[in-house]
């Protein structure tokens, strides 16, 4: 498979897996299939994983996190500064597992495969490339 076609997936995986995440914390998804099904659920949850952060800071970190899942879903869609946001990305996951690791054990990052999707998310910032991004439309070519 052609290494542009790869990157292609590797933005649109990792943007679909925080748009489904941020989708479930808002009750969008069905509650067959979701993992928190609202706002209080997923704070709760939050809570968990961060045992270290006060109760009160509890909604400042799921709101940072969760616009953050969402910005960078954005322009890894559109490709806008992909290889940026991308390793920014791929930090929030590792964050991500290592609060999971840290707090519930390391079953759980590793069933839900966060530690891949934050491999994934450093494998496609390096990924120089441009195909089917903004980036490629904005930037100049190099002389």
């Amino acid at each position: 498979m052609d290494a542009k076609f790869i990157k292609v997936f590797l933005r649109l995986a990792i943007s679909i897996g925080f748009l489904s995440a941020v989708a479930d914390r808002f009750g969008i998804w069905s509650k067959e299939v979701s993992v928190w099904g609202n706002w209080d659920s997923f704070l709760s949850y939050t809570q968990m994983i961060n045992p270290w952060i006060p109760n009160s800071l509890i909604p400042t970190i799921g709101i940072l996190a969760t616009v953050a899942e969402i910005v960078f879903a954005i322009f890894l869609i559109i490709g806008f500064k992909t290889e940026l946001f991308a390793k920014l990305s791929g930090f929030l996951l590792l964050i991500f597992a290592l609060a999971m690791t840290f707090s519930t054990g390391i079953k759980g990052a590793l069933d839900f495969s966060v530690f891949i999707a934050s491999a994934g998310a450093f494998a496609l910032s390096l990924m120089k490339e441009k195909f089917l991004e903004l980036d490629s439309l904005i930037s100049k070519p190099k002389n």
